[in-house]
């Protein structure tokens, strides 16, 4: 006679699979395809015309979305060169620029009227 446990085990198997596949699913795989990517989140202060963190190179993936949050201690603009995407800077007041990189190459990311590079992105 087989026991009711035993009975159940193929269908606990494929309750676990299952619940494992819609997590995987939900939370996003790390075989996900291509294009499937996450949000890029750079976020940059400026204070007495110091950045931080120092402007350095950000690799991106190509189709991925960009989002770059300044906040800045003097009113400026923040541009990204080649997208032409920019937000204006308030003291003390957090800008975001957000744009999808659909461009392969290397994009500036600076101030305009204090001329501060923020950083420099790499889309391939």
């Amino acid at each position: 006679m087989t026991s009711p446990l035993a009975r159940r085990r193929p269908l606990l198997a494929a309750l676990m699979l299952g619940v494992t596949l819609l997590m995987a699913v939900a939370c996003g795989s790390p075989t996900a395809a291509p294009g499937a990517s996450t949000v890029k989140e750079i976020t940059v202060t400026i204070a007495g015309r110091q950045v931080t963190p120092p402007p350095g190179r950000i690799d991106v993936a190509k189709g991925q979305t960009v989002r770059i949050t300044v906040t800045g201690d003097a009113v400026d603009e923040a541009h990204v060169h080649g997208y032409d995407k920019a937000a204006d800077l308030k003291p003390g007041v957090p800008a975001t620029i957000e744009f999808v990189a659909d461009q392969d190459g290397l994009f500036e990311v600076e101030t305009h009227e204090s001329k501060l590079q923020l950083c420099q992105l790499v889309v391939r």
